[in-house]
């Protein structure tokens, strides 16, 4: 896997070389503040576009009911990206390579590594495109297919953070029908290493199989708003996505996917064996004029061979009392649905709000009385766009969150009540 990826990255390093060569003139567009820097050659024919941006973060929480008064404070570095894109029209190709420069993230974005999205594509005609390489999968709830630089929230809802496996190794295959005058049918095809990203020591377990179709009945939304929150075109007349999601992961050896050797199980010959992963979901997102509205549902169950019977502890000795209980409990399983929506003013302030509920099943991680063991998030919060796009943004929301009996606060104490999170985010993008 790791010979792949750099036969990937010599790859984009050769196309860009071939389209720079070729042309015999660059030409720099227009700049647009936050749309990134864009050349293209005489004819058009080539085009690449360099662009990335910063989020700056601080986000308090202060645990309710509770006779710990502290504010517990963090400031970060949420995000840092750069990317670079290009096309060469006539020859079919697309390609993408996405680095971040915080060290992988965390939370719905915690995928590790410098390198996000490396891939090349191949458009076999206008409705059918292949790409192989790394990047986000259509198998992931609808908002993890969109931009970070585009939520309309500090950040990404729990839903994705529980059950997003966000970016994936693979071939990956996108189509789009026109079946009515307006109306489009969207079908996408992925085989995946099922391991999530940047897997260079051994890859454990089998591929990841999965795909989605969506259907558009008023035809496509403008500028990418698909695949964006808010509606900062302000749709001239209604917009509506509704799709379907499954995706079978054979062998995953940590809790959703989303990493490699992390959590690891044997047979009693010593033969690695591990659970399978299984996934599915439904979600929606309608825009008009200034109004957004996205719901998801995501439900996640595991497979659990009867023939596991030791679990590889960290200091690397065995633990020899291992049932299918014990296994389900380090992983991500159960079911939760998440609708948000807001509204943009003409002066680029906007107001949105997001409901979040998980429902553990009995057996699962979700039941960690640290890390999660919460059921409900009521969200509000407040955007102020600084330009026309996404160039300059702040953002700020509160967090109400139900905490269940049982749960405990960052260091580990329990506590009796209910948690408040206020999280304030600036994006700057060039």
């Amino acid at each position: 896997m790791a010979n792949l990826k750099k036969v990937l990255t010599l790859l984009f390093v050769l196309v860009s070389v071939v389209e720079y060569s070729n042309a015999q003139e660059i030409i720099l567009s227009k700049y647009k503040f936050g749309e990134g820097l864009l050349f293209s050659g005489k004819d058009d024919n080539y085009q690449m576009e360099i662009s990335g941006y910063l989020q700056p973060n601080v986000e308090t929480k202060k645990y309710l009911d509770n006779n710990d008064a502290t504010l517990y404070n963090r400031f970060r570095m949420r995000r840092s990206r750069f990317q670079l894109a290009g096309t060469a029209k006539r020859e079919k190709i697309s390609y993408q390579l996405e680095i971040d420069l915080t060290g992988g993230g965390e939370g719905a974005d915690a995928v590790g590594g410098l390198v996000y999205d490396a891939w090349i594509g191949y458009d076999f005609n206008k409705n059918i495109k292949l790409t192989f390489g790394q990047k986000s999968t259509s198998t992931d709830n609808r908002e993890l297919g969109m931009s970070s630089r585009t939520l309309q929230l500090a950040d990404r809802s729990p839903v994705s953070a529980a059950f997003g496996s966000i970016r994936e190794f693979g071939l990956f295959l996108e189509t789009s029908y026109k079946i009515t005058k307006k109306a489009v049918l969207q079908p996408e095809v992925a085989i995946t290493n099922g391991d999530g990203i940047n897997v260079i020591g051994k890859d454990h377990g089998g591929f990841k199989f999965g795909g989605r179709v969506d259907y558009l009945p008023f035809g496509k939304f403008s500028n990418f708003g698909q695949f964006r929150q808010a509606d900062l075109m302000r749709e001239l007349t209604p917009k509506f996505v509704v799709g379907v999601n499954y995706s079978y992961n054979v062998g995953i050896s940590d809790r959703r996917g989303s990493q490699s050797g992390t959590i690891l199980y044997l047979d009693k010959n010593n033969n690695e064996l591990l659970p399978d992963y299984a996934k599915y979901g439904v979600d929606f997102l309608f825009k008009y004029n200034g109004f957004s509205l996205l719901g998801e549902y995501v439900n996640a169950s595991a497979r659990v061979p009867s023939e596991i019977s030791k679990y590889i502890k960290n200091d690397g000795s065995y633990d020899t009392t291992v049932f299918a209980a014990d296994v389900k409990n380090r992983m991500m399983l159960g079911e939760g649905y998440n609708l948000q929506g807001g509204y943009l003013f003409k002066n680029r302030v906007a107001v949105d709000g997001r409901v979040s509920y998980l429902k553990p099943q009995t057996n699962s991680f979700l039941n960690n009385p640290t890390f999660y063991n919460r059921s409900n998030y009521y969200t509000i919060g407040v955007s102020k766009y600084l330009a026309r796009g996404y160039g300059a943004k702040i953002q700020l929301d509160c967090t109400y969150i139900n905490a269940k009996n049982g749960s405990n606060d960052l260091n580990g104490n329990p506590i009796k009540g209910n948690e408040f999170l206020t999280r304030l985010i600036t994006t700057i993008s060039f």
